[in-house]
């Protein structure tokens, strides 16, 4: 009560010094806007993209086990005489994503952009050699394999990462070197139809969708012409629907993804006992291990399906609680993006989002019965031990992103205490520092608007009353330490306005 009473007499006292305070705190407010709510101000915390990916990614990884022993224990029981067979090789193939999660964490940016061409010509090579007979093992009609001693890799998994990381490389360096339409398409175009075409030859329709979704990404989020990515549209639409006639058991899908009734126990066999799985789960479900299609009912109940046991053991209330994780993870995965000020950064984890995101949609909506059958994997759910292990590789590299932002760099480099680089021993990220020729066209760039605000602010200047300038001045002065000392610690000492010119990359698009 004495407080506010020696408010009331200092207002009556000195109504200009509360004039000139109004002025500077609502100066304050329209520059820098302060969250109402806690879960607003943590969102603009420094470090909340780190701990969200890592969370999301912590969540769906435990639930993809705990599905995968739910709906592998008859097939692991008849085919290895032991329930536990499918489980134990997902939990080892986990283990190896994460290792591989930890250390896409601590790379370091440059040094993946070093080995982007390497790795992607790598998984090139690879692909021709799964194609040999004696060297690549056919499994589910598909020459695609690798396997050593009961354990199987599909470099088609790996190829996927290395494209979205030499596109975004290659992409976002010509980009800031204003290249032609030609060079920003050459050789990134022919190298993927060269990847695409090997995996055809296996044949992999899903992979092959899947590194189409890759390629279409990288052109929209590099910022090219809109008739470019219509075309590359259509050419992979083109394409699919070939691959998809071409196959006598691909069409027998896609007649059955059209007439469901048409072959019941046939082709459309796997896809109709999906929906009644998910139909017999009803809104809560049977309960977590209490369901029956994965007796021997429906195929590859623990892989392909497992959104279906999902629906009949969690019902409709588990199975839209994980596609909320997902849309979460998407979430995260776009605000990475669109804070992130190496161009690298922001089309690498744009990419890679709508990568992943890709396959849950194709996954789901072959499930549900909204596309045609293909094989995609659902990411970090279903049972595959090369897809958990890449899936987790390229979430490391989101992850490695978000420490990458400028307020996580400046919070980090001034010494805020994070509780999760303490316990992981992460090393200090290191600020994005913009090319010469970057740094260049924004210098040219700014030269206008910098005059055209000059004359405009003398106009104003000119038309506002005295008083009305001085208690402007004032809010200034006020500010100007403030806005330095943001600027010191967010980009680090002498790169604030290398800083801030690397957020303006034109013609990206995110969000």
């Amino acid at each position: 009560m004495s407080n506010i009473l020696t408010r009331l007499r200092d207002r009556r006292a000195n109504p200009a010094a509360e004039g000139t305070s109004a002025v500077v705190a609502v100066g304050s407010d329209a520059s820098h806007p302060v969250p109402r709510t806690r879960f607003g101000s943590w969102l603009n915390r420094p470090m909340t993209s780190f701990h969200l990916i890592i969370a999301v990614s912590a969540l769906l990884t435990t639930m993809g086990l705990t599905m995968v022993l739910s709906a592998s224990g008859v097939y692991s029981y008849d085919h290895a005489g032991s329930p536990w067979s499918v489980f134990g090789k997902q939990v080892l193939w986990t283990a190896i994503g994460l290792l591989a999660f930890y250390v896409a964490l601590r790379v370091p940016v440059r040094v993946m952009r070093k080995f982007a061409f390497t790795g992607f010509a790598l998984t090139v090579v690879l692909l021709v050699l799964v194609l040999i007979p004696g060297i690549g093992k056919v499994a589910n009609g598909s020459r695609g394999w690798f396997v050593v001693s009961g354990f199987s890799m599909q470099p088609s998994e790996l190829a996927k990462i290395a494209l979205v990381i030499w596109g975004a490389h290659l992409l976002s360096a010509r980009r800031m070197e204003r290249a032609s339409l030609r060079e920003m398409l050459v050789p990134l175009v022919p190298a993927t139809v060269i990847a695409l075409a090997l995996i055809v030859a296996q044949p992999d329709l899903g992979q092959t969708l899947s590194m189409g979704v890759i390629l279409l990404g990288l052109l929209w989020y590099a910022g090219l012409p809109l008739r470019v990515f219509l075309s590359s549209v259509g050419a992979v639409l083109i394409s699919g629907a070939v691959l998809a006639l071409s196959a006598g058991y691909r069409s027998a899908r896609v007649q059955s993804w059209l007439n469901p009734a048409a072959d019941a126990q046939g082709s459309g066999y796997q896809a109709r006992q999906a929906r009644f799985a998910l139909a017999n789960g009803g809104i809560f479900g049977d309960g977590l291990g209490q369901g029956t299609a994965k007796w021997n009912y429906l195929p590859n109940a623990h892989n392909d399906f497992i959104f279906a046991i999902i629906g009949e053991e969690l019902g409709f209330v588990g199975a839209a609680g994980l596609l909320c994780l997902f849309g979460l993870f998407a979430y995260t995965g776009m605000r990475i993006a669109r804070r992130s000020a190496d161009p690298f950064l922001r089309l690498l984890t744009a990419t890679a989002t709508l990568w992943i995101l890709s396959q849950v949609f194709i996954n789901v909506g072959y499930v549900v019965g909204l596309l045609p059958v293909t094989g995609l994997q659902l990411p970090l759910i279903s049972a595959g031990g090369t897809s958990t292990a890449t899936t987790l590789f390229m979430i490391g590299i989101m992850a490695n992103a978000a420490r990458h932002e400028p307020d996580a760099v400046a919070a980090l480099r001034a010494g805020r205490d994070d509780r999760v680089n303490r316990l992981l021993r992460l090393p200090l990220p290191a600020p994005y520092v913009p090319t010469r020729t970057e740094a260049l066209r924004d210098r040219l760039r700014s030269r206008k608007p910098a005059a055209s605000g000059t004359s405009a602010t003398r106009q104003r200047n000119r038309a506002t009353p005295a008083a009305t300038r001085s208690a402007r001045r004032t809010s200034r002065g006020a500010e100007q330490p403030v806005k330095a000392d943001r600027g010191a610690v967010r980009y680090g000492a002498g790169q604030r306005k290398q800083g801030r010119r690397a957020r303006t990359l034109e013609g990206q698009r995110y969000g």
